[in-house]
């Protein structure tokens, strides 16, 4: 059918050729793309996503059914790869080779890891460091493997100078990315070092080869997915080369012929050279903008407030929905780094954090990832010593949060519903249904809030998810006090927010 429509455009036998072969090539991306970003391997109904930042594999491994229960698909795990040695949390992001034997623990450790997490339905997500190696400098890493990041030495892959780009390719006079070259100069952010890390030559076949070969051992274990890390930096071929040489998953877990979920690190604001929607025929990719403009609109900055989101997605210049991994934070972007600056949401302020979440968790848009941290005083801080222990002041855990576990129970309960019923003061309150599943209110303007609202519901009694347990009665009680059962009638109710620590109402079937 498409090729018959076409077909009416064309001129010469010549144009025919061309023509079709543009065509077979956008055919081509679009099964290469729907065989990496549709399918995130979720089970029971779960479409949400935790990250998991510097957890060991031992305590993931401990918590897996606790995520399920939870509602949680799959976790974003810290890279395990060796890495150099250092307390600071970016010395994950810095590998010697690609032996699994990391801050997080061994390779025996992250094989029983995804093998009991996958046993339970929950999937694991690899974070993996293909752009590059370390900096300058030398050592031992944290597996024991000698570097020298001067010479370009890396004997435990091994990797040598011929393995990474040099002036040939970049011509940047110390080899590094000028801050001029993000806006005018592709070549430049793709060719040269990324704050001095040794950046490696991924249109050199071996080098393609020990990456597709790490990659494999991983996904032979269990791993259901890959994000790619700083992916900007590498040519969208060279990471098409690699990710459709992967083997499918293990079909001990998965049907057969399925292939791995991939997304992609691009933060693109607008105007820089490299863009997001070049990585798109390959996989989903991030979408840095919805961070930032969700914490403007929290936090009434820059001239955004809630009201305004009543079309948030494709209509405020992000990419499609079905292509974009969305989150209120990250590691990267709660530390300053990415879009946002200041005003990005994180739980250092809690009350406002809950809002960004209940909001991203009721909004139809992308793939939500939830942020789970550990509490730090400046940019480099790495993660507390010894295991973990949720709400010890040191581990914030904030997947573990009643507001935000209830909110990935009432995504999981409206997918594949529209939003209807969109109610707003102009200002910091709204409200609105998806379909006949789901409510959500958000009173982040002060004051004591009540209003009748459609809420689209059954009829019936309902609890609110944010400050009690359960979605029907018996509701359940809570330190913070449960609020009092809300009766639907004729899809109508009667619904109060006050002004305190939870200032949501959320509902669902």
């Amino acid at each position: 059918m498409c090729l018959q429509r076409f077909s009416l455009f064309l001129r010469s036998p010549l144009s025919t050729m061309v023509s079709l072969g543009f065509l077979l090539v956008a055919l081509v991306h679009l099964g290469l793309s729907s065989a990496y970003m549709g399918n995130y391997h979720c089970q029971n109904g779960r479409d949400v996503f935790v990250h998991l930042f510097e957890w060991r594999w031992d305590d993931i491994r401990n918590d897996c059914q606790k995520l399920a229960n939870m509602g949680y698909c799959g976790v974003q795990v810290s890279p395990p790869q060796e890495h150099i040695q250092g307390s600071e949390w970016w010395t994950r992001y810095q590998p010697v080779s690609y032996g699994l034997n990391s801050r997080s623990g061994n390779e025996n450790q992250f094989r029983n890891m995804v093998e009991h997490c996958n046993n339970v339905g929950v999937r694991i997500y690899v974070d993996a460091i293909i752009n590059h190696m370390t900096g300058g400098g030398s050592g031992t890493g944290s597996g024991g493997s000698s570097w020298n990041g001067n010479t370009e030495s890396y004997p435990a892959v091994p990797y040598s100078g011929w393995d990474f780009h040099g002036n040939d390719v970049c011509h940047s006079p110390n080899m590094e990315i000028r801050a001029s070259a993000y806006g005018n100069n592709a070549n430049e952010v793709r060719y040269c070092r990324l704050v001095g890390l040794r950046d490696l030559r991924h249109d050199n076949a071996y080098v393609k080869d020990k990456t597709v070969e790490y990659m494999n051992k991983l996904v032979n274990m269990g791993v259901a997915g890959f994000r790619i890390d700083a992916a900007k930096h590498m040519f969208p071929s060279w990471i098409q080369d690699v990710v459709t040489r992967l083997n499918n998953l293990p079909t001990r877990w998965f049907p057969g012929g399925t292939r791995p979920f991939i997304f992609t690190e691009v933060i693109d604001l607008g105007g820089e050279a490299v863009r997001a929607s070049e990585y798109l025929y390959i996989a989903r990719s991030t979408e840095f903008k919805y961070s930032a403009e969700l914490g403007y609109a929290v936090r009434g900055a820059n001239g955004q407030r809630l009201a305004y989101l009543n079309n948030f997605g494709e209509s405020w210049g992000f990419m499609s929905g079905m292509s974009a991994v969305v989150f209120t934070d990250n590691h990267d972007n709660q530390r300053g780094h990415g879009a946002g600056g200041e005003h990005v949401l994180t739980y250092k302020n809690s009350k406002l954090y809950k809002v960004g979440n209940a909001y991203m968790l009721a909004w139809p848009y992308g793939y939500p990832k939830v942020m789970s941290s550990y509490d730090f005083n400046n940019g480099d801080q790495g993660p507390p010593g010894g295991g973990v222990n949720c709400f010890n002041g040191n581990w914030i855990c904030e997947h573990e949060w009643r507001q935000i576990y209830n909110m990935v129970k009432f995504h999981n309960a409206v997918v594949g519903t529209n939003v209807q019923n969109w109610w707003d003061n102009g200002n910091q309150r709204i409200a609105f249904s998806r379909g006949n599943r789901g409510f959500i209110a958000i009173n982040n303007q002060g004051g004591n809030w009540q209003r009748d609202f459609n809420t689209n519901l059954p009829n019936g009694q309902y609890c609110d998810v944010i400050t009690c347990e359960n979605n029907r009665p018996p509701c359940g009680t809570t330190s913070d006090g449960c609020r009092a059962p809300i009766t639907v009638n004729g899809g109508w109710a009667t619904i109060n927010i006050p002004d305190d620590a939870n200032p949501i109402v959320a509902l669902h079937v």
